[in-house]
């Protein structure tokens, strides 16, 4: 090794002790004759003082500029009396350079290296590696290598193997798009990159393995947001002969057991409260609600049903908030809003505010609506004086999406949500299809595996838009941290799904006829669920982007600015293939 120590381990008891460090040009100063260097390296930050005696060193260190790579040797002393820093774990000590070799110089950075700043994002992924110098990504990129870890030991300690799985894979079009790859040796075919190991892992269970997980990598092909990125790492895992109570216990008390031991972060409520689907969609206006305050969704349909204004009158749902303490936005104000519900399809936003005698003050409604039913409506709002009453009229799913959002727009601007407080739930009794108005039938809500609850199999025949899947989503402050289901594992079963959502036998038997098969040799009832681990390391971490705890992540257009990525290839490479490109150019 080129160097006897790491910074972030030498202390008092080095005193005397000659060392060697190794690492980057932090921070230099010069002070009367004498240099300073703040020497990093991963464990952390050691103070090198120049020695005049030692006239070689003492010049190259006059030479040294931030991120510079260089080897110090010297002798550890304790700082002079009122020189200490406390903010640093080796602020009482410091090294005497007797030897300083430059083993690598560095342009000047693009952005500051040793303090935080605002950087614009794609100059941050032009130059990751000089991003990943900075603390905080170094921070975060050890915590989500200690929640791996702590994954690994604690399911290998529950008696589960870890098993990995092909990368390219067969591509199965269900769901979001496939990234593909075409095959050299098999001209004009195509491999696909798992969107998750979801068929490996339910025939790990055919196979006899019954505890299965995998830190997976996975790939999809869809748009980009802050909590989504074209491939991704999740904590895959499946059991057999276990039924859904088994799989959401043993989650719960793996991620309990994590942030107790990984973070200073509190639960703000224990055990997990459990919803519905229709429960949360109903209270909360989305199956992934933020539990970490109120302004739940109400519905007053009911009492503007006979409103003299159609919007009320003729809407299906009417569902309001409450915004505690809003009373004092602006007219400006209550308009952006308005224009923002516009952008998830509501005509409109009506409005209230609160008075001094708790009554309605003002309104753009009051004069359609009688004194008894306003004040039905506060009632039935729980309205306080100051409040602000907001109201979405259309379609439940345009009221819903349209006041979720609402209801997040709001908290971020007025309420101060503690980042160390996590809310988890569990969200089960999904329906188990959803009806595709434009290709007429029926279309599964989870996956084409997941099994019906037990006691809605008989709907299937007559009554399928009515059936519950056996899935399960963990949520956590507004985000979908993990997902599963108790899985299909009879073929007639499986059969029937295929025909309900009207997959034709022959395409049926092309994309998963190993399934169908594989479902004839004994296959045990079965279960998992598959755990985002960028989603959970963002969360724990405190910040609002996976890019923030993904050491290379793509851009909000799937791009890797730091290679080029994606690129041209040769032509060569295409003909090799039996690929011919044909770009359409307007």
């Amino acid at each position: 090794m080129l160097k006897t120590h790491v910074c972030g381990d030498v202390n008092f008891d080095n005193i005397g002790d000659v060392i060697t460090l190794a690492g980057w040009v932090h921070r230099r100063r010069d002070h009367g004759g004498l240099t300073f260097v703040d020497l990093r390296d991963r464990w952390g930050i050691v103070q090198v003082v120049s020695d005049p005696n030692y006239e070689k060193s003492h010049e190259i260190m006059t030479k040294l500029r931030s991120e510079y790579v260089v080897s110090v040797t010297g002798v550890v002393r304790a700082r002079p009396d009122g020189s200490s820093n406390p903010d640093m774990l080796t602020g009482e000590i410091e090294l005497v350079a007797q030897e300083v070799e430059i083993l690598n110089s560095s342009k000047t950075p693009p952005f500051d290296i040793n303090k935080f700043s605002k950087v614009d994002e794609s100059l941050r992924q032009k130059y990751r590696y000089l991003d990943l110098r900075r603390n905080h990504m170094l921070k975060n990129l050890s915590l989500r290598h200690d929640i791996v870890c702590f994954i690994r030991n604690k399911l290998s300690d529950y008696e589960f193997i870890e098993v990995e799985t092909p990368i390219l894979f067969k591509t199965t079009p269900e769901g979001a798009r496939d990234y593909l790859v075409p095959s050299r040796v098999h001209s004009g075919k195509f491999y696909a990159l798992p969107q998750s190991p979801q068929q490996l892992k339910q025939l790990l269970m055919v196979a006899g393995f019954e505890k299965y997980f995998q830190i997976a990598r996975c790939f999809r092909d869809e748009d980009q947001r802050g909590d989504r990125q074209p491939e991704f790492t999740q904590l895959d895992l499946e059991m057999a002969f276990v039924e859904r109570e088994d799989i959401l216990n043993l989650m719960e008390a793996l991620v309990v057991d994590m942030v107790s031991d990984l973070t200073d972060m509190k639960f703000q409520e224990k055990p997990w409260p459990r919803f519905t689907s229709e429960e949360v969609l109903s209270r909360f206006g989305t199956d992934k609600p933020d539990l970490r305050f109120g302004m739940e969704l109400v519905d007053v349909t009911e009492l503007v049903s006979d409103s003299d204004l159609r919007i009320f009158s003729e809407a299906e749902v009417v569902k309001g908030i409450r915004a505690e303490k809003c009373g004092s936005f602006s007219r400006k104000q209550i308009d952006s809003l308005t224009e923002f519900v516009r952008n998830y399809g509501a005509g409109g936003l009506a409005w209230a505010i609160i008075g001094d005698d708790g009554t309605i003050s003002r309104s753009s409604f009051m004069k359609h609506l009688q004194i008894e039913i306003q004040n039905d409506i506060v009632k039935k709002m729980e309205g306080l004086t100051g409040d602000l009453l907001l109201f979405v009229a259309s379609s439940k799913e345009i009221v819903h999406e349209s006041l979720s959002n609402l209801r997040l727009k709001i908290s971020n601007e007025t309420l101060d949500l503690d980042p160390n407080i996590l809310s988890f739930c569990w969200v089960i009794d999904f329906p188990l299809f959803n009806w595709n108005h434009e290709e007429n039938r029926w279309d599964p809500s989870h996956h084409l595996f997941t099994s019906p609850m037990i006691e809605d199999i008989p709907l299937l025949d007559r009554k399928p838009g009515e059936a519950r899947g056996s899935q399960y989503d963990m949520v956590c402050n507004g985000y979908e941290m993990a997902g599963g289901s108790i899985r299909i594992h009879e073929r007639e079963l499986q059969k029937k799904i295929f025909d309900l959502i009207g997959l034709e036998e022959k395409v049926a038997l092309e994309r998963f006829g190993h399934m169908l098969e594989a479902f004839e040799y004994g296959t045990p009832p079965h279960g998992g669920i598959a755990l985002g681990i960028d989603r959970l390391a963002m969360l724990l971490a405190k910040e609002k982007n996976i890019r923030e705890v993904i050491a290379f992540p793509k851009s909000q257009q799937a791009s890797d600015l730091m290679v080029g990525a994606p690129s041209d290839v040769d032509l060569d490479q295409l003909s090799d293939l039996n690929i011919q490109l044909s770009l359409n150019k307007e």
